[in-house]
């Protein structure tokens, strides 16, 4: 509940009560009902047609699990899934948590460095990934992390040392299922985070935790069998994995899989397949307000588009509820709490520029960051969140755990929110040095480290710089010691990091602001950029 000094109702009168989390796994609460629902269509990969029926599903899952155990594959053993959204991915997912092994997600955009030091650091000594994928950069990452065998979902096992097709995972009888069950206190999950500061950071997430997250979405984002949920988001992202493919699983729905996002093939899916509801980022929520390809495509089925990752505005949710003749609202979460803690409810008041009140079950409390005393309502200050979704801890990184939860249990996000006196939230800034360019984390710190490698560069800093497509962009302020042009210094990070994380904008000046102690003054360098672009702007409405 939001701190007493609010005086914010958010008792049962004005939420639903908190759920009851069932003593159960995560594959078991997802996939428990699937046999009973026998032919219905449960997947579906709408760049072939390819289709599961739940039926389907659940036994692809039992024999990969046996697949996965015949081949050696132990409890709590770790799986990397590095691949795009597919069937295969899905399956992999639940096989491998079912026998008791663990997941990471990595982001098939990372470089071979960075997926490198994500399997390492995750202990990851299986991959399951697509050839192209291996070919390109997964190769010397496996070989420096020390993974024993690579399975390829699409099968191009030729060169690949240890590989293994995927497909024949499913050979090996339902005698090879381990026998027993995980318990739902067991490690299930380890994706990556840069928190709010650094590097990123394995998060280490429970069945548990995953079954509170997807029972307390539920009773606000009523899913159900009926509907028909476009998983166009990475599931390897969390936002994607619990608000699209749990939710929709669990509720008996069908679930229409794009590999990857492009405008046009996510409109022929709504169209084609009759999709009901959509999990979206921004950028996807401005290409649907603004994309004369949309006049093109019959959307009419889509009812409910839920924003995450990333701040939406009021003006923008509002044109593309228009367009599109549906409802847009806006969620709020973090891999750190085990999926969303915050969405807009399908019914009622209809105010997109909010993320809505906390999920059923959670706990909410709104600081000064500075004196970490509770705010009024209205006025800014940080979130700070506790649930049963929400992580054990930060992997091997008892620092980072400490100084992202509190003694008291609080998960402190380094999110700027305001909250109104009907326990609606808004996010107004953030106090982290992150930049979510698409929705996708981006540190500042690693960027600089990058450029401060370049031999022309003394000093650099990273800040995040507003912009309509992506939301916010990496942007350097560079100290020069030899002539370089921005140009130079954006292809130098480019060809070191993940396309995502790339530089996009370029600012040389003669220092970087730093406190005593020699840090970067990253609030004062984000305030003169906001400010720079609102004058800006109001420059270019004034021309025109």
């Amino acid at each position: 509940m939001v701190a007493g000094a609010l005086e914010i109702d958010l008792s049962a009168e004005a939420a639903p009560a908190p759920p009851v989390i069932p003593d159960l796994t995560l594959p078991e609460v997802v996939l428990g009902q699937a046999p009973l629902r026998g032919d219905k269509r449960a997947l579906v990969d709408a760049s072939t047609g390819r289709e599961l029926t739940y039926g389907e599903l659940a036994a692809e899952v039992r024999a990969v699990g046996a697949g996965l155990s015949a081949r050696g594959v132990r409890a709590s053993d770790v799986i990397a899934l590095c691949a795009p959204n597919s069937i295969e991915f899905v399956v992999a997912w639940y096989a491998t948590t079912s026998i008791g092994a663990v997941v990471t997600t990595v982001n098939p955009a990372s470089t071979c460095e960075e997926i490198a030091h994500h399997l390492k650091h995750a202990g990851a000594r299986w991959v399951v990934t697509t050839a192209g994928l291996y070919y390109e950069k997964l190769h010397a990452a496996a070989w420096m992390s020390g993974v024993l065998r690579t399975f390829v979902i699409d099968g191009g096992i030729e060169g690949i040392p240890g590989a293994i097709a995927f497909d024949s995972l499913t050979g090996h009888g339902d005698a090879a299922y381990p026998a027993g069950v995980p318990s739902p206190d067991d490690v299930a999950f380890l994706p990556f985070s840069s928190g709010t500061t650094g590097l990123p950071k394995g998060v280490v997430l429970t069945h548990r935790n995953l079954v509170a997250n997807t029972c307390q979405t539920r009773l606000v984002s009523r899913v159900t069998a009926d509907d028909v949920v476009i998983a166009t988001l990475p599931l390897f992202h969390i936002f994607g994995f619990q608000a699209t493919l749990n939710l929709a699983l669990q509720a008996g729905a069908t679930v229409v899989i794009v590999p990857r996002y492009e405008l046009r093939a996510f409109l022929g899916a709504v169209q084609d397949y009759r999709v009901t509801r959509a999990e979206v980022v921004p950028p996807i929520v401005l290409a649907l307000a603004n994309s004369e390809l949309v006049e093109e495509y019959d959307l009419s089925s889509l009812r409910i588009l839920t924003a995450g990752a990333a701040p939406l505005g009021l003006d923008l949710a509002r044109a593309c509820a228009r367009r599109i003749g549906g409802r847009v609202k806006q969620g709020y979460g973090m891999t750190e709490l085990g999926g969303a803690s915050h969405i807009a409810p399908d019914d009622g008041p209809d105010r997109p520029d909010t993320i809505g009140p906390p999920l059923p079950g959670v706990e909410c409390r709104v600081i000064d960051p500075d004196t970490e005393l509770e705010v009024e309502p209205g006025e800014p200050g940080e979130l700070l969140v506790r649930s049963p979704a929400m992580m054990r801890g930060y992997l091997d990184n008892p620092e980072a755990t400490a100084e992202t939860i509190d003694a008291d249990g609080w998960i402190h996000t380094g999110d700027i929110v305001t909250v109104d006196v009907e326990g609606w939230f808004r996010v107004a800034d953030r106090i982290k040095e992150l930049i979510k360019y698409k929705g996708f984390q981006v540190a500042p710190a690693e960027l600089e480290d990058v450029l401060l490698t370049h031999p022309s560069v003394l000093d650099a800093a990273v800040v995040r710089s507003p912009d309509d497509a992506a939301g916010e962009v990496p942007k350097a302020l560079v100290v020069l010691g030899a002539p370089a042009s921005a140009d130079e210094l954006k292809t130098w990070v480019a060809d070191r990091v993940a396309p995502y994380k790339r530089v996009r904008r370029v600012e040389f000046t003669d220092g970087i602001p730093k406190s005593p102690s020699g840090k970067i003054l990253r609030r004062l360098l984000a305030e003169r950029e906001r400010a720079a672009q609102h004058e800006s702007r109001a420059g270019e409405a004034v021309a025109r």
